[in-house]
């Protein structure tokens, strides 16, 4: 799926409602040192015209979206790539992408559709820190 790239950085679109997701942005904010990522919730307008441009389906999507080089990774796909750029030990993790997509992708939406029950959402987006709002795009 290509789209027009932001000059070097990768956008990763998350559930801005999702505790787990607002905690693993801002796992990823702390150990991203070469800043390569940037943030916008999937229902903000950054968001949705993101999604617009790469004829994902706003009503349907619940899942991080990695934009990357132009293309866009879903799920564990996206998963394992942000972890591959966070380095250190967490880089070692991209060596699951040897498993089948289909069985990753089976794990990662097990758990993505119970992490309401477990961990609870928000009612809004969180308004991002002022140390870290320009990571996230605007709109």
């Amino acid at each position: 799926m290509p789209a027009e790239p932001v000059a070097g950085h990768a956008i990763v679109l998350f559930d801005g409602v999702c505790n787990v997701c607002n905690s693993s942005m801002n796992f990823i904010i702390k150990r991203d040192a070469k800043r390569y990522f940037l943030f916008a919730p999937l229902q903000s307008p950054a968001g949705r015209s993101w999604q617009e441009r790469l004829g994902l389906d706003a009503e349907h999507l619940d899942t991080t979206v990695l934009i990357e080089d132009g293309r866009a990774y879903l799920r564990s796909s996206a998963a394992l790539r942000i972890a591959r750029r966070l380095g250190g030990r967490y880089r070692l993790l991209y060596a699951f992408v040897v498993v089948p997509s289909p069985v990753r992708d089976f794990a990662y939406d097990w758990f993505a559709r119970r992490r309401y029950r477990w961990f609870g959402k928000r009612d809004a987006c969180i308004v991002p820190a002022p140390d870290v709002r320009d990571r996230f795009l605007p709109g």
